[in-house]
């Protein structure tokens, strides 16, 4: 399915549903999502945002002969516990079978992550990334995703709730950062934002700025789209390098 969201291109949900373990999980997307999915009889959301593997929608990469960089699990986390592995297994495969695709696979379950993928050869064409929130619950995730041998390994600070200290970003190579959305959206201060953006800088890590979401910079509450993304007047929408020949943006 084509995706609004501006870092990739295609959303691919071969699991839908999850389960809340951490602060960024307060204000779902994807459960207020399922809700309305649910409502329409959507295949996936029979249960609404209740954890459920979909094999109707397995293979829908293989169908698809046009280079496309999916997120894989938008509405979902692919290493969620109740996650058989015999099925987890087979999306893998799926993702062997189709090297002129890309996987953008993001998680805030970075132990079963690593458990299972650092007993595994990580195909190429799979890009690694942790939610990092806040320091309790994202940071510790870092530590788990810079010892997997991806081709990139991202962060999505997203919704970015306090200022993240010291980062050590070795071995990451991309890092977005978002504030959160929503009617009940927690607010972003610039300085959490600048903090991030002036490490990225000094370890040459490309750096994502999504949107400030429900609360500006100026702390004023009003519609996402009003916020804008800049940050101190201007907008940073850098990619890796190797992402180069599917975005047409010009690579800081």
């Amino acid at each position: 399915m084509a995706s609004k969201i501006e870092w990739t291109e295609a959303t691919w949900n071969p699991s839908s549903g999850c389960t809340k373990i951490s602060a960024g999980c307060k204000h779902c997307y994807a459960e207020s999502m399922a809700r309305r999915l649910k409502a329409i009889g959507t295949v996936g959301y029979e249960n609404g945002f209740r954890f459920n593997i979909v094999p109707s929608r397995l293979n829908e990469p293989l169908k698809k002969k046009k280079p496309t960089v999916y997120f894989v699990n938008s509405m979902s986390d692919i290493f969620h516990e109740k996650m058989p592995l015999d099925y987890l297994d087979k999306i893998f495969s799926v993702i062997k079978q189709t090297p002129h695709h890309t996987y953008q696979v993001l998680t805030k379950r970075a132990d079963r992550m690593y458990e299972y993928l650092s007993q595994r050869e990580i195909p190429k064409n799979v890009w690694l990334g942790v939610t990092v929130e806040n320091k309790f619950d994202g940071i510790p995730r870092i530590d788990k995703l810079r010892h997997l041998n991806a081709s990139v390994l991202f962060l999505s600070v997203e919704p970015l709730l306090e200022d993240l200290g010291e980062i050590d970003l070795t071995n990451i190579n991309w890092v977005i950062v978002g504030g959160e959305s929503g009617n009940q959206a927690r607010p972003m201060d610039k300085s959490w934002v600048e903090n991030v953006k002036k490490q990225c800088d000094a370890n040459d890590v490309a750096f994502f700025f999504k949107q400030w979401g429900t609360w500006g910079a100026d702390k004023v509450k009003r519609n996402k789209k009003e916020n804008g993304k800049e940050l101190n007047g201007k907008i940073w929408q850098n990619y890796p390098e190797v992402i180069e020949k599917h975005f047409d943006v010009e690579l800081a």
